[in-house]
């Protein structure tokens, strides 16, 4: 059987370029990578710090660009939000900008979750301070 996880993924500078309150471009194949991990069952999470209209602009966006998220801004979809219980999202794992040492490139991500060696071919990897 396949391990599978629960993944929340921010929105703004993450998904798409940071242009809050409006809507970036879409990261290089980051709705490539999306689909791939959902056609692998694993359960995507948009956890984003959008609301109401805004939070409905994201989710549409995320719609045509073919990706339905398992839950948005909560555990799982039947969760109701109240002051008794936690904001934070029960995810394996969190893709998010603002993760220490930045967001990984999208094919790096792919090849995280997925292994395979069928990345888009126009990846490449940024060095880092030291040259590697």
């Amino acid at each position: 059987m396949k391990e599978t996880y629960n993944i929340a993924v921010d929105f703004d500078g993450t998904i798409v370029e940071d242009a809050y309150p409006k809507i970036g471009k879409p990261m290089i194949f980051a709705f490539e990578t999306l689909k791939a991990l959902q056609s692998r069952g694993h359960r995507l999470i948009l956890w984003t710090y959008r609301d109401k209209v805004r939070l409905e602009e994201a989710v549409d966006f995320c719609k045509k660009n073919g990706i339905v998220f398992y839950a948005v801004n909560k555990s799982y979809p039947e969760e109701v939000y109240t002051d008794s219980i936690s904001r934070k999202i029960n995810a394996d794992y969190f893709i998010d900008d603002r993760n220490i040492g930045g967001l990984k490139q999208w094919g790096e991500i792919y090849q995280q979750f997925i292994g395979e060696d069928k990345t888009p071919k126009t990846t490449t990897k940024k060095k880092n301070w030291f040259g590697f």
